[in-house]
């Protein structure tokens, strides 16, 4: 008789236990399972953030357009060249700006450009000079007055970044507006030129490359 109500008595205790352990089983795979999931969470989270935050720095600081294919990859011509001269310095450098060049040198504002601080530069082109008939641009590199109009109204005293040109206006040297508007990779200016090239850093100097010559209003 005691043997067989020792024998119940241990049945009752097993059935006691089972329900205890396989709920502490329960919740320890429970605690290891979310324990994995918020590990991963928390370690892809920051990995996604820390990724876009270094995409947007890169797409912010690097020159974009078709026309920067077209930049040398190294030497005083390269973006990394120019960075390290003056905006006219740095234009001479680079092949196809030759017009620009020659433009400035006419006018006499290689130094006042070389030695202005914190200015942005629309660059014309040299097939946006060939635009311009021939008979008529000669006689405006040959007007030193005219001449020098002109080129100061592609020149703002400050620098400008790419977001900064999606709906401005700006004072330029020649005393009067500029207007430019677009977004992403896409901008214009006086709605008539577009930048072929932008956000090329120089060491005084931001240039966007256009490909049509701005005439002021006045």
């Amino acid at each position: 008789m005691n043997i067989r109500i020792r024998r119940i008595a241990a049945t009752f205790a097993a059935a006691a236990v089972l329900p205890l352990a396989l709920s502490a089983c329960s919740d320890d795979s429970g605690s290891s399972a979310g324990s994995g999931a918020d590990t991963k969470a928390s370690a892809s989270a920051p990995a996604s953030d820390d990724a876009m935050a270094g995409s947007g720095t890169s797409a912010t600081g690097e020159p974009f357009g078709p026309a920067c294919a077209s930049v040398p990859e190294d030497g005083a011509g390269s973006f990394d060249g120019m960075a390290e001269d003056p905006v006219a310095t740095a234009a001479s450098n680079n092949p196809a700006l030759s017009t620009l060049v020659t433009a400035v040198q006419k006018a006499g504002l290689v130094d006042t450009l070389n030695n202005a601080q914190d200015i942005t530069v629309f660059a014309p082109t040299d097939d946006a000079f060939a635009k311009i008939p021939k008979a008529d641009l000669d006689k405006v590199l040959n007007d030193k007055e005219q001449l020098t109009k002109i080129l100061t109204y592609h020149v703002v005293g400050q620098k400008l970044a790419p977001e900064d040109l999606e709906n401005g206006s700006f004072d330029t040297l020649e005393k009067s507006e500029l207007t430019t508007a677009g977004s992403g990779e896409s901008y214009t200016v006086d709605d008539s030129a577009k930048v072929v090239c932008g956000n090329v850093r120089t060491a005084n100097a931001t240039v966007y490359i256009i490909d049509t010559v701005l005439m002021p209003r006045s």
